[in-house]
This record gives C-alpha cells, sequence and structure tokens, in this order.
C-alpha cells in the first residue's frame, strides 16, 4: 500500500492444520490496512462499482465519515508515512559519483576539442584575427563575382510584352 494512495493487496497466508498446510486468501482493509481473514470484515460498493473492504466496524464508519487514513495514527498509512515499527535500520544509501566522460561534438572530435582547451589566449586571439580576415578577403572576392555579371550590357532590343500577351489572350485585340 502506497503513502499517496490505497491499493488493494491481496496476500496467501500460510496456516498449519492436522492434515497438512492450508493457504488463506487473506483481503487488506482499504481503510486501516490491516489483514482481513476469511469470512470477517465486511465489502462496501460504491456507486462507480469501486469496492472497499472493512476489518472492523471503526474503520467503515471513519471510511463513511471521510476522514484521511494518513492522519489517523493506528493505520499502517499514517505509520509508513511517519516509518514507525521500521525494526531494521536500513543502511544509507551510498549514492554513486558520476563519473564525467569527455564525448566529441558533431564538427569537432575530442582530440580537437582538447587541442582548443590547452590553447593560450594569445593564441586563440591569432587564430580568431587569421579567421576574421580570411572570411573577409572570402567576402570581398564574392562581391566581385557579383560586380562582373552586373556591368554586361542586356538586350533590350526585343519589344516588352506581358504575359498575358505572349499567352495570347484578350489585350492584343
Amino acid at each position: 500500500m502506497s503513502a499517496g494512495r490505497l491499493t488493494f493487496e491481496i496476500r496467501m497466508i500460510q496456516k498449519e492444520w492436522k492434515d497438512g498446510l492450508v493457504w488463506y486468501k487473506v483481503e487488506i482493509d482499504s481503510f486501516s490496512g490491516y489483514r482481513i481473514y476469511p469470512s470477517k470484515g465486511r465489502l462496501f460498493v460504491r456507486g462507480d462499482s469501486k469496492v472497499f473492504r472493512f476489518s472492523t466496524s471503526k474503520t467503515e464508519s471513519l471510511f463513511l465519515q471521510r476522514k484521511n487514513p494518513r492522519k489517523i495514527a493506528w493505520t499502517q498509512v499514517y505509520r509508513r508515512m511517519h516509518k514507525k515499527g521500521i525494526t531494521e535500520e536500513v543502511a544509507k544509501k551510498r549514492s554513486r559519483r558520476t563519473v564525467k566522460h569527455q564525448r566529441g561534438i558533431v564538427g569537432a572530435d575530442l582530440a580537437a576539442i582538447a587541442a582548443r582547451r590547452n590553447q593560450t589566449p594569445q593564441a586563440r586571439t591569432q587564430a580568431r584575427l587569421a579567421a576574421i580576415t580570411k572570411a573577409k578577403q572570402e567576402k570581398k572576392v564574392k562581391e566581385e563575382k557579383k560586380a562582373k555579371p552586373a556591368s554586361r550590357p542586356t538586350p533590350a532590343s526585343a519589344p516588352k510584352v506581358s504575359k498575358q500577351q505572349m499567352k495570347g489572350g484578350k489585350g492584343g485585340r
């Protein structure tokens, strides 16, 4: 049973008998969390067909009064929430230390990243300036290529005709 929500558990209890072992189906009280043995307790079916089982009239009454079992000290839910009756002291869980791994990024392998990290600030600024001047030169070359085709004279000898006229529409009556 979780502290947040009441759930049903069906347990089988082993009892010794004269002829051997007998298994009993044991239900769990919906309010208190206590065991309900065969032929004991009451069943309550709500309008939405959800079934609730109660070991005693006390638990049934408290349920029908809409009492919260998490706030009633003798219920199993309360005891679990407040860590009562835990006999074994659980050893403190050791959290594993996360190990940091270096991985390459798309476009740069691990060696390139390590080399970049170990660079001195002066070398970094020199590389940056070199990259900037290279980009400027490439831009200049690109602009020169753009300027050359624009200087060619365009053939303007053909008469200007709209698309409608070319299609042979009503425009040429």
